[in-house]
């Protein structure tokens, strides 16, 4: 369909002149507010519900925006389907409290004026532009109702927020009471865009590994790196999060996703209006490459410091040849995690040092000085720690917020 028709259609469904769809949206002016990394379907490390699937169920997702808009829009990906995803209705709404959404604020979503779609084997889909004006930090819960058998699902495995699941199809419920399973994953969502005054916005990807993810923040606080750097930044610039947890730059996982290189493309290139991405991964590398191998963490070589600056450096030369800023994160300190060792430590020294030195990132993101110990400067700052000795606590996150600087973005 034309933009002109499109935007026709649109003026008559959205009423007689009470509510106009802006010049943006006929143009195509779209920016992502949220986004999530698409994975394989895997148990993982935690029960979800992404192996079986889903088959007469409504699912519930609740998200937060970094940037409003006057129109928004939804992705679903079925990028790792073995079969057509078929999406028997959709809504989305204004979050109230758990499952619950806020009485009049349930639109329904079409994709192609259809109430019902068929996503093919890895591909993904928008929806029509739907009359919800979104603010700025605000929770919006998109529901889906997928009646027929979908075999296992495209997801995001460790979300830091809440989904649920009910039988049959709720997907216009404003109450939470048929939501009576719970997960914490997303499946099929992997972002909502907005359109509409001020145009002159454009997007940071905070592209990594759980550490960007949010990993051991607390549920359904919002209280990831990516969501701290989104309040700083208010409504002036989108802040997308693309980590995902175990996630490396050299080598895939049947759980854990695909290679930083991989991905790349996908989760930062091809996301709209991105001006500049910070680039934070390699831990993983390290870490993994010390450890016994198991299914979700193979292959797993030992890897050196020269690989690894490789892989950094492919990623800036591809976000270059797209006129996007690259800002490079220092590989934080993890002595005493799991998988620590001498060996991994020197690695990690390397890489940061070059990192820092180089030149190759227009900006560096010097974490490891942030949230490193005084008093041991291999391990993370006591108040910083969530208690794995890897992964940031809330306060941890919001440090390393707090050290972007805006000017580089």
């Amino acid at each position: 369909m034309g933009r002109r028709v499109l935007s026709l259609v649109l003026a008559l469904v959205l009423g007689s002149g009470l509510l106009t769809v802006p010049a943006a949206a006929s143009q195509g002016v779209w920016l992502g507010t949220w986004s999530a990394a698409m994975q394989r379907p895997t148990t993982g490390f935690a029960p979800n519900w992404s192996e079986k699937g889903f088959a007469d169920h409504t699912v519930r997702q609740v998200v937060r925006t970094s940037v409003g808009g006057a129109l928004a829009r939804v992705r679903l990906s079925n990028h790792f389907g073995a079969k057509p995803l078929r999406v028997a209705g959709a809504t989305i709404a204004r979050t109230a409290e758990g499952a619950a959404v806020r009485p009049g604020s349930v639109r329904p979503l079409t994709f192609r004026l259809s109430k019902m779609v068929e996503i093919p084997p890895g591909g993904q889909l928008l929806s029509d532009p739907v009359p919800l004006s979104v603010a700025p930090l605000e929770r919006l819960t998109v529901t889906l109702y997928l009646a027929e058998p979908t075999g296992p699902a495209t997801t995001h495995l460790f979300a830091t927020t809440t989904s649920y699941r009910a039988s049959g199809d709720h997907v216009g419920d404003v109450g939470a009471a048929a939501f009576t399973e719970k997960a914490t994953s997303w499946f099929y969502l992997a972002g909502v865009e907005v359109t509409g005054p001020p145009l002159r916005r454009d997007a940071v990807v905070a592209f990594g590994d759980s550490i960007t993810e949010g990993a051991m923040s607390t549920v359904d606080g919002f209280n990831t790196y990516p969501d701290e750097l989104a309040e700083r930044l208010g409504n002036a610039r989108a802040v997308l999060n693309t980590g995902i947890g175990g996630n490396r730059v050299l080598n895939d996982s049947a759980c854990l996703g695909e290679r930083a290189g991989k991905r790349f493309q996908r989760d930062v290139l091809d996301q709209p209006r991105v001006r500049t991405v910070i680039v934070m991964e390699g831990i993983n590398d390290i870490g993994m490459s010390e450890i016994p191998g198991e299914a979700c963490v193979t292959p797993n070589p030992k890897v050196t410091a020269a690989e690894l600056i490789a892989g950094h450096h492919d990623l800036v030369k591809r976000a270059h040849a797209k006129g996007i800023r690259v800002i490079g994160a220092t590989i934080t300190p993890f002595k005493g995690a799991g998988y620590f060792t001498e060996r991994g430590e020197a690695v990690r020294d390397e890489v940061n040092t070059w990192i820092r030195t180089s030149g190759v990132y227009d900006a560096v993101l010097d974490l490891d000085r942030v949230m490193a110990d005084p008093a041991d400067p291999d391990a993370l700052r006591p108040a910083y720690d969530s208690g794995d000795r890897l992964h940031p606590s809330d306060a941890g996150y919001r440090a390393m917020a707090a050290a972007v600087d805006l000017s580089t973005l």
